[in-house]
């Protein structure tokens, strides 16, 4: 039994170290659950240099939903990955994983477990000294860039934690592809789009990893956003995709998004659909072809969708939504909506949506789930559905968080206000009035 003063310098060792569990991770349930979905989409393709890092990530967010032991066991499997793709049966890359495993033996209520990680954590480091005193070893800063890379949205420390690395050991392929890509998902929301130096950067990534299919895809779509003409080359890049072991970082997704902006959605549909037919029970596959169904369905001008096409997306989507039990709210109002736009499918999107209204979902769903709906009863057309629609606008912008849900329903309630016009108009005034920010 560890006495108090024992426990508490214990504890300070812990919050000292560098990992998951210190690294200010703390997501909501809903945001672990599609984290979770997309690291399984990745998969474990032989030789992927980050799957020691997604082993790791993986533990951590079981961990954090309550599967302790699932937890160990990916952490043990992050060890062996590290391992085997470093050659040697230890190095400096199992700096995040011990302190993971040190984490879980504490929480677990193994403090003598706990303790021994710690020391082979100090024996690491005096082995493996990090070349600058002054600065975490760069193993530790790519890890910690590949998680919040894949886990929040703001992805400026990953930029700043890849840049750590690579100046503190040079020449790693995928550290440079990888803080490539975190440099353009940081800038992509940018007024200006993306810098000169960022795509340059994309260039030259590329050229040094030219079998990164995903990274290929996405500097199409930068080229092509700059007026260059890629056609051709996307036509090309989609035969290496379809040749290729199904991963969600095949490439296949923003070759997808290429394909629907600068080619046609058709096409889009085309490509999915056979990549599709090559792998007819990859989940991933079946989330991409519903994802161009609905550009097709819900995004086209076409007043009248062809009833052909909705009655493949329906049952797709459907089959997709049981396939992400756990993370597919999106895809439930995508499949209301295609129901609303159906010929007969008024009754079916009235009650999709309202199943899903009923439902407890956390704060940011909840807002998201409400500014669609709203957008839903005001194409509507009916004036009483209009009214419904401000309300569930007024539902949305008062749930204090920040996104782009919120903005749009403030945008929307703005415009009614001032077109002055709206019964409610003197309620939306005082409510926008007495909004508070988040």
């Amino acid at each position: 039994m560890m006495s108090a003063t024992q426990s508490q310098t214990l504890v300070s060792r812990l919050k000292a170290l560098q990992c998951h569990f210190t690294w200010d991770l703390d997501l909501s349930r809903s945001l672990l659950l599609r984290c979770r979905d997309n690291l399984l989409d990745i998969g474990t393709v032989n030789g992927n240099r980050w799957l020691g890092h997604i082993y790791n990530l993986r533990g951590f967010i079981q961990y954090k939903l309550g599967f302790s032991e699932d937890a160990q066991s990916f952490f043990n499997k992050a060890k062996q990955a590290f391992c085997s793709i470093g050659n040697a049966d230890e190095g400096p890359w199992l700096v995040v994983n011990y302190g993971n495993l040190a984490w879980l033996h504490h929480h677990l209520g193994d403090q003598a477990e706990s303790e021994a990680y710690l020391s082979k954590i100090d024996t690491l480091i005096k082995k493996y000294p990090s070349p600058s005193q002054e600065e975490l070893h760069p193993e530790t800063y790519a890890e910690k860039a590949y998680a919040l890379m894949t886990v929040i949205g703001d992805k400026t420390l990953a930029v700043d934690n890849f840049q750590r690395a690579m100046e503190m050991q040079p020449g790693i392929r995928e550290w440079n592809t990888s803080h490539a890509l975190a440099l353009m998902s940081a800038s992509m929301h940018s007024s200006t789009g993306l810098e000169d130096d960022i795509l340059e950067k994309m260039r030259i990534a590329q050229e040094q990893d030219p079998e990164n299919l995903y990274l290929a895809a996405h500097y199409l779509d930068q080229r092509a956003q700059r007026g260059e003409r890629i056609e051709a080359e996307a036509r090309e890049l989609a035969t290496k995709v379809l040749r290729s072991p199904v991963s969600s970082y095949s490439g296949l997704k923003p070759l997808l998004w290429v394909y629907r902006k600068y080619i046609s959605v058709d096409e889009a549909i085309d490509l999915a659909e056979e990549a599709l037919k090559n792998h007819p029970d990859e989940r991933h596959l079946k989330r991409c072809v519903t994802l161009c169904y609905k550009w097709k369905i819900i995004f086209c001008r076409e007043s009248h969708p062809e009833k052909s096409m909705i009655d493949r997306a329906i049952p797709l989507l459907e089959e997709v939504i049981a396939l992400y039990p756990d993370s597919s709210l999106m895809k439930k109002i995508d499949l209301a909506k295609i129901y609303a736009l159906s010929h007969d499918g008024q009754a079916k999107a009235a009650q999709k949506y309202q199943e899903l209204l009923e439902r407890d979902l956390e704060l940011a769903d909840k807002q998201m789930l409400y500014n669609k709906y709203a957008i839903y009863l005001y194409f509507q057309k009916h004036n009483i559905n209009v009214n419904i629609s401000i309300r569930y606008h007024m539902k949305a912008a008062a749930i204090p968080y920040q996104s782009f849900f919120r903005k749009n329903s403030i945008k929307v309630l703005e415009k009614i206000r001032d077109r002055r016009r709206n019964s409610l108009c003197g309620e939306i005034i005082d409510f926008l009035a007495n909004l508070q920010e988040p």
